[in-house]
């Protein structure tokens, strides 16, 4: 469906779902607002006959992809390319490209993806691949010390206030947002997300929130909910909707057997993680934290004073330090790619949050065991939400509040401004990251295991994902979960602030010795308060609160 048909709808009254349910309730809808449909509903892009060839590479269900698959892809993807560069156009150009090799995804994806591009265009390239947990470290000495020794990074929009309000970054030319059609970006990644003083510096490649995800059999079993209602348990047996039920359900589960092996509820992810693992914690918290009144959740939007040691913070930590017993025994030192790829995909567990990752690679992976187990829906609610305006806890007439954790706003790729110098250089940097943004390759990185998700409006077709072989009551959960976080009214905005992974990397740190016992919920809180002050006054308080409420919309 065209955007512009699919707001309209929307604004006269459809749900996404109302969409999603088809030509018949399109159809009503249309009439009674006048909107007309006619021919325009026909798949345009999203039924190519390019988008239907790649998406059957290798195909989901057959095996894990290759790079030879990768590469295959990405020459199928060169026609936008073509359109403006000439072939051997960047002969002797060469760029170096900074990114990650996480879970052998990103960078290696990479890899192939551009290997057509620079057979084509005669460009080469060289790879900086970071761990995850050495990302942050490696980009802010870059930062710090001035030396950006890279041509193109692979980048979070966390990391614009460092990178981009330096003046370390190229402008976007205008011919790459018509070659990646940016305005296909679902709303939120819009600007001021990949911009700095209204210059548009980013060709995003992926949308980040986190999402709920559960086994369906766990919660569909008659014994276990025999035994839950035996035991006293409250409400009917079935997938946990608020914080306070995943903790029921995951002590409740410690000794269970189920299909004669040992289950467990709830996977937290307490070993530091680069600053990443700080998003698992704001999973936990943002339903107790993310008033709807208030926009602001980490920091009081007209101080900066941290939010992180109020009482919905150190509830959260409270929930990990209760939870952890009733997990796996070894669980204080598994970091989120454990409890995602070493657990949950391969059937220890039953609840985790992620980002879409897992979606795309319970069916692809070739470790996943769940494939047919798994569902989704948007992270859980709480049963009453702290107001720091008031310092009380509210309980919500509309029932329970509910805070998708809009957690680093997606992966993009970055031109960096040091190739400015040479137009050359500079537009084989920027066609290589339009390349990589490109609206096709973009449906198959999100169904395929990339490292990224959903993140245009045109991946919205349930149809196009059913055709590629995925299951549609699945894929439809599936993608509702995504974007339903997208667009919901409460979501927890990441601040694009410098320094923002600092802060997360210093909680984490502090968090880590409180997840082992050596410091109370409140103590651990109160220390990583003291640390994040310490950060805002080194960085610049005045500064931090201007930008800080620029990114919450302020």
């Amino acid at each position: 469906m065209k955007t512009d048909i699919y707001e309209k709808l929307v604004r006269a009254g459809a749900t996404r779902r109302d969409v999603l349910k088809g030509a018949a309730s399109m159809a009503a809808i249309a009439a009674a607002s006048g909107v007309g449909l006619g021919a325009s509903t026909r798949p345009a892009s999203a039924a190519s006959e390019l988008r239907a060839k790649i998406l059957q590479i290798p195909g989901v269900g057959k095996g894990q992809p290759t790079d030879a698959d990768f590469q295959k892809v990405g020459e199928l993807c060169l026609e936008a390319t073509k359109a403006n560069v000439k072939e051997g156009e960047f002969a002797g150009v060469e760029l170096k490209f900074m990114g990650l090799n996480n879970q052998n995804l990103h960078n290696v994806l990479f890899r192939g993806f551009l290997k057509p591009w620079e057979a084509y265009t005669g460009a080469k390239i060289s790879w900086i691949d970071l761990a995850q947990a050495d990302y942050n470290a490696r980009l802010q000495q870059s930062i710090a010390t001035g030396t950006v020794d890279f041509d193109i990074a692979e980048m979070g929009a966390p990391f614009e206030g460092d990178v981009c309000g330096k003046g370390l970054t190229s402008v976007m030319p205008d011919w790459v947002k018509k070659q990646i059609d940016i305005d296909d970006l679902v709303n939120y990644l819009k600007p001021p997300v990949g911009t700095w003083d209204g210059k548009q510096y980013r060709v995003t490649i992926d949308g980040d929130t986190h999402n709920f995800n559960y086994r369906t059999d766990v919660f569909a079993d008659a014994d276990l909910a025999k035994q839950w209602k035996d035991g006293g348990g409250a409400g009917e047996w079935g997938v946990p909707k608020t914080w306070q039920q995943v903790q029921a359900v995951t002590k409740f589960l410690k000794g269970k057997k189920f299909k004669g092996q040992d289950v467990y509820g709830y996977l937290d992810a307490p070993k530091p993680w680069g600053g990443f693992g700080f998003y698992f914690l704001g999973s936990r918290a943002t339903a107790y934290a993310k008033h709807p009144d208030d926009k602001a959740w980490l920091f009081d939007a007209d101080t900066m004073k941290p939010r992180i040691n109020n009482p919905a913070w150190v509830r959260a930590i409270q929930d990990v330090i209760d939870a952890l017993p009733s997990e796996p025994a070894d669980q204080i030192n598994a970091d989120p790619n454990t409890t995602g790829f070493q657990q949950f995909l391969a059937g220890t567990g039953s609840m985790i949050p992620w980002w879409g990752d897992i979606g795309s690679n319970v069916k692809t992976n070739d470790s996943s065991v769940i494939g047919d187990l798994c569902g989704f829906d948007i992270l859980p609610g709480s049963d009453d939400v702290y107001n720091s305006k008031t310092g009380k806890w509210d309980k919500l007439p509309s029932g329970p509040n509910y805070a998708p954790n809009l957690a680093y706003l997606g992966w993009g790729v970055y031109v960096m401004a040091r190739v400015d110098s040479d137009p050359k250089k500079q537009k084989a940097a920027w066609s290589a990251a339009a390349h990589l943004g490109g609206k096709d390759l973009a449906i198959w990185t999100a169904m395929y295991p990339s490292g990224f998700q959903c993140y245009r409006n045109s991946q919205h077709d349930i149809d196009e994902w059913v055709a590629a072989g995925y299951d549609k009551a699945f894929i439809t959960s599936y993608l509702d979960s995504q974007f339903n976080s997208y667009n919901h009214p409460n979501g927890a905005i990441e601040p694009r602030i410098p320094g923002i992974f600092q802060y997360y990397s210093a909680a984490e740190d502090i968090l880590a010795n409180t997840f082992a016992g050596k410091m109370k919920a409140q103590e651990g809180a109160d220390a990583i308060a003291a640390a994040w002050e310490k950060l805002t006054d080194q960085i610049g308080r005045e500064k931090q609160v201007k930008l800080y409420k620029a990114s919450l919309g302020m």
